[in-house]
């Protein structure tokens, strides 16, 4: 197997056709392969002729990708050889050291059971059933009120104007967090999993490292506050949990980030793909204006068309053997749930938005196992209330130009995306 070259070292040239390289000089964690929208084709031949596919850098050593939906199903539902407990993304080996000023940050996504079960079920009342009938009400006058103010005839971004402001405004109700400050909690949510880079979100580790203590202070703080006056919010669960009241400020850090970005940039990029998706399949849109009943559909569709987040790691933590080839001990193991959702063996035309999919809600997304998203409900709810608004209200949306999307193999999402708007008469 040969040494494929890191991110680092892809030239930026044009990113080349997935049939001009070598199969095994695929690099599929090629930030590029995401930000410029050509990662498809790639792993279209992934799934085709190498479904578990090897790659070695000197930084992240050895991982596997896995392409195909059963195999991945398979892995992210079996915690007990898979484990989380060295990192959900991509990273450094787990025998290495931690690099000098490095915050080693751990969260309860990143745990195996007992630790994962009792932190977790700290915080998932927040999101249980009667929770979510609660909040239905406030999140369709914040859509309503957001909606009202787009202005009709100019472009605008869909992204910052309206997916940004209404998953943030929806972060500070769960954390009832300082709503004049609900913009850090973005601001963190990107910083978390950024790559640093010239111009970028962050140009170094220790922007990062320096931002994610700030978020750290804060919320802090917020603990204190409701150690005293305690409510029914995230930090307060989490203050008073009788499994996570006495975790370390790098624990507390960690469940902080992972609930801030599982409240962000899945429902974020969500809304803005279900705009895109539906501008880019036409019929579709016209099939959901003439059929609005259909929008619960449409929403688990548009969930799996987008894969908000493109994959997970697990750790091999025995010699095992996935689709033939052989897995030693410490492997890690990408499951690339982007790759799954579009696996034609599953998803008939699976690159196609199609709002009627009758298994559209078997999609890979929100993972399996234990490990299930627990916001996936919360996150349904409201791009469900989204489209329920948006069609009471307008003709169409209507995308002006190609979006820009995240610099990031791990976040699939959009940073700019140009609309106008067209209210009913």
């Amino acid at each position: 197997m040969s040494e494929a070259k890191s991110n680092a070292e892809i030239p930026q040239a044009d990113i080349p056709s997935a049939y001009d390289i070598p199969l095994e000089d695929i690099m599929p964690i090629n930030a590029r392969l995401w930000s410029e929208h050509k990662w498809l084709e790639y792993f279209e031949r992934l799934r085709a002729e190498d479904p578990v596919h090897f790659n070695y850098t000197d930084i992240a050593g050895r991982f596997w990708s896995l392409t195909k939906y059963e195999d991945i199903k398979k892995v992210d539902s079996d915690w007990q050889n898979f484990s989380s407990a060295n990192g959900i993304t991509l990273g450094l080996p787990i025998d290495a050291d931690l690099p000098e000023g490095a915050l080693g940050i751990t969260t309860f996504i990143a745990q195996d059971p007992p630790v994962h079960d009792v932190q977790r079920k700290t915080v998932s009342r927040s999101v249980a059933p009667n929770n979510l009938v609660a909040m239905e009400a406030l999140i369709r006058e914040r859509t309503c009120r957001v909606l009202d103010a787009l202005p009709e005839g100019e472009t605008f971004d869909w992204v910052d104007t309206v997916s940004i402001e209404l998953t943030t405004m929806m972060l500070a109700t769960l954390f009832d967090f300082p709503f004049e400050d609900r913009r850090k909690l973005t601001r963190w949510s990107d910083v978390t999993f950024a790559i640093p880079q010239p111009g970028g979100i962050i140009e170094s580790e220790e922007e990062r490292r320096a931002e994610l203590l700030e978020c750290l202070a804060y919320f802090t703080q917020l603990r204190e506050e409701r150690l005293k006056n305690p409510g029914s919010d995230l930090v307060s669960m989490l203050a008073h949990g009788e499994d996570t009241k006495d975790m370390s400020p790098m624990n507390y850090l960690g469940n902080l980030l992972l609930l801030i970005v599982g409240g962000n940039d899945t429902t974020r990029n969500s809304m803005t793909g279900s705009v895109y998706a539906l501008n880019k399949f036409p019929e579709q849109y016209d099939k959901l204006i003439a059929k609005p009943e259909l929008i619960p559909k449409m929403v688990a569709e548009l969930i799996r068309w987008q894969t908000p987040l493109a994959y997970m790691r697990r750790t091999a933590n025995n010699d095992c053997e996935i689709g033939g080839k052989q897995i030693k001990q410490g492997d890690q193991i990408l499951m690339w749930y982007a790759s799954g959702n579009r696996d034609a063996d599953v998803f008939d035309n699976a690159n196609e938005l199609d709002i009627e999919r009758p298994n559209a809600r078997q999609h890979l997304s929100f993972g399996f196992g234990i490990h299930r998203c627990m916001g996936n409900r919360l996150a349904e709810m409201q791009l469900r209330i989204l489209w329920e608004e948006i069609l009471t209200r307008f003709e169409k949306i209507e995308i002006q130009a190609e979006p820009q999307r995240t610099f990031s193999s791990f976040v699939n999402g959009y940073t700019y995306l140009p609309v106008k708007v067209t209210r009913k008469q």
